[in-house]
């Protein structure tokens, strides 16, 4: 089973996110901001990353970069609010393989994750 590392600074969100992904992968790890992101990503190794964009201390885009760095290799799909356009273009030119949409819906999490693995 592929084994994720959940980001989001919102507990709602993260809680969100477990429910839907753990129908098909194990959550290992979850983050709620991108300095424990990347040391989450650094303990646990995990297959693919949910990362939300906007948080405090550490935003996505520079976890992206950190997490990136530390594996070329890492499945991440971006998390973002709508009106976070710029945003979400960076982070793919940044190696983010994908992208959803605050508010989401299971089918298009789901769908995300699971390009990662084709």
């Amino acid at each position: 089973m592929k084994r994720g590392l959940i980001v989001d600074d919102a507990a709602i969100m993260r809680v969100r996110l477990r429910d839907i992904l753990e129908e098909a992968f194990q959550i290992v790890a979850e983050a709620g901001d991108g300095a424990e992101a990347v040391r989450m990503y650094e303990n646990h190794r995990p297959d693919f990353v949910t990362l939300d964009i906007s948080m405090p201390h550490q935003s996505g885009v520079i976890a992206l970069e950190k997490i990136r760095a530390l594996d070329s290799e890492a499945k991440i799909v971006m998390v973002s609010a709508v009106g976070q356009k710029r945003q979400v273009i960076e982070a793919l030119q940044k190696g983010a393989s994908d992208f959803i949409i605050k508010p989401f819906e299971s089918d298009r999490v789901l769908q995300a994750v699971n390009r990662l693995f084709q």
